[in-house]
């Protein structure tokens, strides 16, 4: 029974054409929900509309395929017409990146956010042409393995980075003269100064000077959190945060 349904499935016709445009919807819709979740660009119904258009350009190049030996294959033999089917799932991939590329913001402190979205919207289009060309079997690890490292891997990544020893952080203070006061804090600590970057001085209109800190943590103390507050103990700190990319 279970073989004579596979088997069924794997025909090309309407019901199937049915099944694989739904099951694409579906696939995209998992994917994007806990996009959606986390309030970013790239969400539910834009997963689920790019995963739809691939399994539908799959279909596509299948069904020409299927005319092109079957019923236009007269009038084939006659002009000499040749079918390259793969054409379609190339140009699908290559025409993602103006979507993906919509979803990436440059931030401030020359952060980038929309990354992780837009390799997302890479990974739904190649559910959705596994969708459309009827691999099942893979269509349900592609999205089980998607919703894995998208769903349950971010908060073990943020947790590993923090036990790093580099770390950037972002300082508002009150006077720019007080990098001399913020550097020696930190060198006190025995932690390595790679750069420091002022990004905003109080002469550009802007209440309080922020520069940019890259740093290296000594071996025996790796707490972010610790140096995070002793920057924040300072008197002349307006505001710490720690950039996590």
């Amino acid at each position: 029974m279970f073989t004579s349904i596979c088997n069924y499935l794997h025909e090309f016709h309407f019901v199937t054409v049915l099944f694989r445009l739904i099951l694409a919807m579906l696939a995209g819709g998992l994917i994007g929900y806990g996009r959606a979740k986390k309030k970013r660009a790239a969400g539910f119904r834009t997963y689920m509309l790019a995963s739809i258009g691939a399994a539908l350009a799959i279909m596509l190049s299948i069904y020409e395929y299927e005319m092109m030996h079957g019923l236009w294959a007269p009038i084939v033999a006659q002009v000499g017409e040749k079918f390259d089917a793969a054409r379609y799932a190339a140009q699908v991939i290559g025409g993602i990146g103006f979507l993906g590329a919509g979803t990436i913001i440059a931030l401030d402190h020359s952060q980038v956010s929309g990354l992780s979205s837009a390799a997302g919207m890479l990974v739904c289009v190649g559910i959705g042409m596994t969708a459309g060309c009827g691999f099942y079997s893979c269509l349900i690890c592609g999205v089980i393995c998607t919703v894995f490292v998208l769903d349950v891997v971010p908060p073990f990544e943020t947790a590993l980075k923090r036990k790093i020893r580099n770390i950037t952080l972002v300082m508002e203070f009150n006077d720019i003269n007080d990098i001399d006061t913020i550097v020696g804090t930190i060198q006190a600590r025995h932690v390595q100064i790679f750069d420091i970057d002022v990004e905003r001085t109080e002469f550009d209109g802007s209440n309080y000077p922020c520069a940019v800190f890259t740093l290296k943590l000594d071996k025996e103390n790796t707490s972010h959190s610790d140096m995070l507050s002793s920057l924040a103990e300072l008197p002349c700190t307006y505001s710490v945060h720690e950039i996590i990319a």
